[in-house]
């Protein structure tokens, strides 16, 4: 007989064929739409299981291991963190738990190096007023912005993502200064030119600050 296996999401792309296709011959089901099931309908659907696809907007508790019942092995999050996941409820029940760790770093830097660019050059008020047809003509001064080139970028908490923020900085030879809450060893710190200071002096001397805490 084979296992029963439960994703809480629709998932984007051909992820929920594949899994399909993957678990031929379990019994294998999944939340059509892609959006959060309400509490009650979620533990309907999660009795019996064997394994179950989490997400970070499912809250994973005792009472979510005692509905599944004692048959549940694992419960995968789809998410980098697991703030929603009781892990010492999990280890009483022995099941294991996982999640998707690093899959999102650079995507999240690449994210918020484009927030900074766009509040640098005011590029939302700037499509907000060619769309409403209030662009008449050049003017020099109009919607200037400022330049990121060669600025001081603050980064408050140095995590991956901070640090592959870092890493985009130096293209455009900003002076990178850091704040966390243990210090980065040398070697690290002049592989990228960083400067470590105090949370005061951060909000002091930036020019822009990124909030990876």
């Amino acid at each position: 007989m084979g296992l029963k296996i439960y994703a809480t999401r629709h998932m984007p792309g051909t992820i929920m064929q594949d899994m399909e296709a993957r678990f031929a011959g379990h019994d294998f089901s999944f939340n059509p739409k892609d959006e959060r099931l309400p509490r009650e309908q979620l533990l309907e659907n999660i009795r019996g299981c064997d394994a179950v696809m989490s997400m970070m907007t499912d809250t994973v508790d005792a009472e979510f291991f005692e509905v599944a019942g004692p048959q549940l092995q694992v419960v995968s999050n789809f998410a980098v963190g697991f703030d929603n996941m009781d892990l010492e409820a999990a280890t009483h029940h022995g099941v294991y738990l996982t999640n998707t760790p690093d899959v999102l770093t650079e995507t999240t830097a690449d994210t918020a190096w484009a927030l900074l660019m766009a509040a640098a050059r005011r590029l939302g008020e700037a499509e907000r007023y060619l769309r409403s047809g209030q662009w008449q003509q050049f003017s020099p001064a109009l919607l200037l912005g400022v330049d990121v080139w060669g600025k001081t970028l603050g980064i408050f908490g140095y995590g991956r993502i901070g640090a592959a923020v870092a890493r985009r900085a130096q293209a455009f030879k900003m002076r990178v200064i850091y704040h966390k809450r243990d210090r980065l060893p040398e070697a690290e710190e002049n592989a990228l030119g960083l400067h470590y200071v105090d949370k005061a002096t951060l909000l002091r001397d930036s020019d822009f600050i990124s909030l990876h805490c």
